[in-house]
């Protein structure tokens, strides 16, 4: 496993959104210098569906059954879905969210004065390879949705030092092979993380899979 390269990026949603960078979110010499702040839009507008609905009986090319679009889980539960890293990597995986931890306002300190009323969450996952292809060096991406199943108001990436989001390693083209990794999440103070949506892929996308806490 290796940690994931990734800018590291804060957003508050109010009447003019913005998309606030900082130092610190990549482990690699001499990368770039952070963007500049940029608008923003309705990257934040995830909900959560508000019926549940068990796995499909239907099953893709690999022959494992898929969790349908829409279901709802608890924290702890495993879902399986067809899974696209790149242009190239297609596959099926299984994701358990098997914690969501909330984190303090200090966590954040590298993002400046913009972050002293957010509080992270750190959303833990394991992601299995279930279909046996070649997912090598992909990373899972996990969203956060608010205790009634709306938007929390922040758009946030990055790692900090209790949640480091992690990428598969070259081995993960088996079936059964695994990595675990942390998704950094945010909700204003006040406010809480009501739980974890997967919304990447057909039907994800407008139906997610949500893990309530």
């Amino acid at each position: 496993m290796s940690n994931a390269r990734r800018g590291v990026f804060l957003g508050v949603l109010s009447a003019a959104a913005v998309l606030l960078s900082a130092c610190g979110g990549s482990d690699t010499a001499g990368s770039p210098a952070p963007a500049p702040l940029v608008p923003s839009s309705a990257e934040t507008s995830t909900s959560a569906p508000t019926s549940s609905a068990s796995p499909s009986a239907d099953a893709p090319a690999s022959d494992v059954a898929v969790t349908k679009p829409g279901t709802v889980l608890k924290v702890g539960d495993r879902a399986v879905v067809p899974f696209d890293y790149g242009t190239k990597q297609k596959g099926t995986v299984a994701i358990t969210v098997t914690a969501i931890e909330k984190g303090e306002t200090a966590d954040l300190a590298k993002f400046g004065d913009k972050a002293k009323d957010i509080v992270p969450y750190y959303i833990h996952a394991t992601v299995e390879n279930v279909g046996g292809t070649d997912l090598s060096y992909s990373s899972l991406q996990l969203h956060s949705v608010s205790a009634t199943g709306g938007s929390n108001g922040v758009i946030i990436s990055g790692d900090v030092d209790k949640c480091k989001s992690t990428s598969a390693d070259k081995n993960f083209k088996t079936a059964g092979t695994k990595f675990e990794t942390c998704v950094l999440q945010a909700a204003r103070v006040g406010g809480a993380v009501g739980g974890a949506t997967f919304d990447k892929g057909d039907g994800y996308s407008k139906s997610p899979i949500v893990w309530k806490i």
